[in-house]
């Protein structure tokens, strides 16, 4: 997902897991784009690709505004905002206690395995989509 934000030109990506810290999400992916086409075309790019290698649906919501779109998968939360908007609500300072995963980590090309053998669930996908 990460890696996806990235290729789409998004700003600012961060990947917390939030697992520990509340019961709603493992994972929040946050980004940003400079215009509503921008954060539209993000949330786009990463609902084909998990749609494409995943099967999985999102529960989508903010299209229309293309100023904040959530794309929730269930264990991982994606919060793609404009820079604006990201700015006014300061989602990650609320979750700064959770551990964020090292861009190096999905900033890789698709070819490039990044998903060791022991992950599972969530920590798989989070990873192989990135």
């Amino acid at each position: 997902m990460g890696r996806v934000a990235l290729e789409k030109k998004a700003t600012d990506v961060i990947i917390l897991e939030v697992g520990n810290l509340t019961s709603i999400a493992d994972y929040f992916v946050i980004c940003s784009g400079n215009s509503e086409r921008q954060v539209n075309a993000i949330s786009e790019a990463i609902q084909d690709e998990l749609k494409r290698n995943f099967k999985a649906q999102a529960r989508v919501e903010g299209t229309s505004s293309g100023t904040w779109v959530l794309l929730d998968y269930g264990d991982i939360i994606v919060h793609i905002f404009h820079e604006n908007i990201r700015a006014f609500y300061g989602l990650e300072n609320m979750w700064r206690d959770a551990p964020q995963i090292p861009q190096a980590e999905y900033d890789s090309t698709p070819s490039q395995p990044s998903v060791s053998s022991h992950q599972s669930g969530s920590a798989a996908l989070i990873h192989q989509a990135s």
